[in-house]
């Protein structure tokens, strides 16, 4: 696991509400999310950060491996970079980014249990 993709500080951690990857604030800040950065574009951008990540997540999960892990491919989470990831973040994308996945073909299945696994399906 990268220490880049390790919460530095464990203040301020927030879960991304579309891959539930794990970091504190500054960190999303900084880096964006490693999974999805293409589409949310938090990097750089402090009101996106509130945005599309949330501090109101349940239960955490360390994977080193992602393609290999049962419980990462249970969880849908087997195509994303290694890292700490919540295993139900409750909050919604904002509706332009919303949009953007649509427009992507992405579906988007909110990470709070509400849908199938709580995960974005086909991301």
């Amino acid at each position: 696991m990268s220490s880049s993709i390790l919460p530095t500080d464990k203040r301020q951690l927030r879960a991304c509400l579309l891959c539930a990857l794990v970091k504190n604030a500054a960190q999303f800040r900084t880096e964006g999310c490693d999974n999805c950065e293409d589409v949310l574009r938090m990097r750089g951008r402090f009101n996106r950060v509130n945005e599309c990540t949330s501090s109101n997540y349940q239960g955490m999960l360390a994977s080193c491996n992602p393609p290999q892990s049962w419980v990462c491919k249970f969880l849908r989470i087997e195509r994303f970079e290694p890292g700490i990831y919540a295993l139900k973040v409750y909050g919604r994308l904002p509706e332009d980014v919303e949009d953007e996945l649509a427009r992507r073909k992405i579906e988007y299945i909110p990470r709070d249990g509400s849908g199938e696994a709580g995960l974005a399906e086909n991301y």
